[in-house]
């Protein structure tokens, strides 16, 4: 029943949530589930990485008991609602969320393959931060459950999600993910598909002016940060970039560029192309802008 043409957000059927994908992004929105009381199944098809992933979610965990936000209990509790796995029939849920690499094609793959063991009604949502919820829907079976569902780094502290339509997406579908995304404890935005959804279009600007400051030698990266931070971000541009990985960072801004006829006010930074070529991605490779090891 996908009909309906107002957004209301009310009532959710959505009980389990497969996560494909187990890196930082994947493994932080099965976590978020999970602590919500959700049967979740995280998919990867590198047990490494579902190790990692494992891991990673324990420390969240304990961090959490080591601020006494949740008790021992409580964590076994939510472990007990995760299933890590590399087999692909697994993969049943209410929604499925992919989490994997940004390229149109592989997202496509993935959601034909789990089209095809899921129901009809099994809703299919892309976190993708940058490509086309309209291109990646175009050859799925039921397009009107494809919908993007792009979280922030990391999915399980930052609140905001962007729930974003599809040419072809159905108002129903909208409107449920509108309502997990508030069983999650997240705030909803929703937005119909356009080159950077909402954030990664306003915020281009506060990453590719701040590399033009430096590459005209106009100020540090040092300075750029103190001074943003100074004025009420919360991080500077250049800190902020490392955090998200300059790779993803980079990938959206080539997107953007592509999205917007190769116009000169998208253009890509050649100091972030660089930072990529060289493998410095920020925190998680240990330097970017700045050094973390």
């Amino acid at each position: 029943m996908r009909e309906q043409k107002n957004i209301l957000y009310f009532c959710n059927m959505i009980k389990k949530v497969c996560v494909v994908g187990a890196g930082t992004m994947g493994s932080g929105i099965a976590l978020t589930a999970a602590q919500n009381g959700f049967e979740v199944v995280l998919f990867d098809i590198n047990e490494n990485v579902l190790e990692s992933a494992k891991l990673l979610i324990g420390k969240n965990l304990d961090f959490l008991i080591s601020k006494e936000k949740i008790s021992e209990a409580q964590k076994t509790v939510i472990l007990q609602h995760l299933l890590f796995t590399t087999n692909a029939d697994e993969c049943l849920a209410d929604i499925v969320i992919e989490a994997i690499v940004e390229k149109l094609e592989a997202k496509e793959k993935i959601f034909i393959s789990l089209a095809a063991i899921n129901a009809p009604s099994t809703i299919l949502a892309s976190n993708t931060s940058s490509l086309s919820i309209t291109a990646i829907q175009k050859n799925i079976p039921s397009p009107g459950r494809v919908v993007g569902m792009h979280f922030f780094n990391p999915a399980n502290v930052m609140k905001l999600v962007e729930v974003v339509k599809g040419a072809q997406t159905d108002d129903a579908t909208a409107s449920e993910v509108m309502q997990l995304c508030l069983d999650l404890k997240k705030t909803p935005v929703l937005c119909n598909d356009a080159p950077g959804f909402i954030v990664n279009r306003v915020a281009r600007h506060y990453y590719l002016e701040a590399m033009k400051l430096v590459e005209q030698k106009i100020a540090t990266i040092e300075n750029v940060d103190a001074a943003m931070e100074a004025a009420g971000f919360k991080m500077g541009p250049f800190r902020l970039m490392d955090l998200i990985g300059m790779d993803i960072n980079y990938a959206v801004s080539e997107s953007v560029y592509a999205a917007f006829d190769n116009a000169e006010r998208f253009r890509p930074s050649p100091i972030q192309k660089e930072k990529v070529e060289k493998g410095e991605l920020g925190k998680k490779t240990g330097k970017g802008f700045y050094q973390y090891s």
